[in-house]
């Protein structure tokens, strides 16, 4: 059975993977994929998102005769990365305390 993925996790793991380099769109999917079950259908509604919010921008490349789309981070884009990743560990750590019990670490 798969965990469900909120909007708030699935933007960090995008801003994630782009905070490492630019990718195009479906090269992002892919990366995603290798964790997380997720269709090409949910994550080009996710890029165009983050890209009205701030947190992206894009540029094309010409490949094999056609553009690809490519997305980069902002600095407000980095910025919410940051605020994502102390929400997660915050997140995470409160489900292994309940997951292992309760128990003292």
């Amino acid at each position: 059975m798969a965990i469900p993925i909120n909007t708030e996790l699935l933007d960090g793991c995008v801003l994630a993977i782009l905070s490492q380099e630019d990718y195009y769109g479906y090269a992002i999917t892919q990366l995603v994929q290798q964790t997380i079950p997720i269709s090409e259908s949910t994550l080009y509604p996710v890029l165009r998102r983050l890209k009205k919010q701030g947190w992206l921008t894009t540029y094309d490349k010409p490949f094999q005769g056609r553009n690809r789309r490519y997305y980069q981070l902002t600095p407000n884009g980095l910025q919410r990365l940051s605020e994502i990743r102390s929400d997660w560990e915050l997140y995470k750590h409160q489900i292994d305390w309940l997951m292992k019990g309760n128990q003292d670490e």
